[in-house]
């Protein structure tokens, strides 16, 4: 295997493309009016990308917003990258906030409706470790 990069059906192929340029850093690696596939700027196989929904390529069963998936990225500092959503104006859906099994994250939403949850790895709370044996 030498790589795997979820395809995300979209109806706005340039918002998407922007929201992951300008909130995460990621580059554009290939371009064209109805595919779009960025890459992380740190590591190589780390990739998205952006199928028109209603492109020939995809079943029409298949062309729709998704749903029930999320998004996750771990970053070196997640206060920083919630500081650049709240500056760009980004939807907020869960606010920064430390959990008990050892992160700290926010979630928005891209403009495809796909949630992305955002996180730094913390320790977990000792209640947390001990219920599932990790103390």
């Amino acid at each position: 295997m030498k790589s795997l990069f979820p395809d995300i059906c979209s109806t706005n192929l340039v918002d998407s493309k922007e929201f992951y340029v300008d909130f995460l850093g990621f580059n554009v690696i290939f371009e064209i009016d109805w595919y779009i596939q960025l890459q992380s700027p740190s590591l190589e196989p780390i990739q998205i990308a952006f199928v028109e929904k209603n492109h020939s390529s995809v079943p029409k069963e298949y062309q729709k917003t998704p749903q029930g998936v999320v998004g996750t990225v771990e970053v070196e500092n997640v206060d920083a990258v919630y500081q650049r959503a709240q500056d760009l104006g980004l939807p907020v859906i869960v606010n920064l906030c430390n959990e008990q099994w050892g992160q700290r994250h926010f979630m928005s939403e891209d403009p495809n409706g796909l949630l992305v949850d955002v996180y730094t790895m913390i320790e977990p709370t000792a209640e947390f470790a001990q219920q599932y044996g990790l103390a």
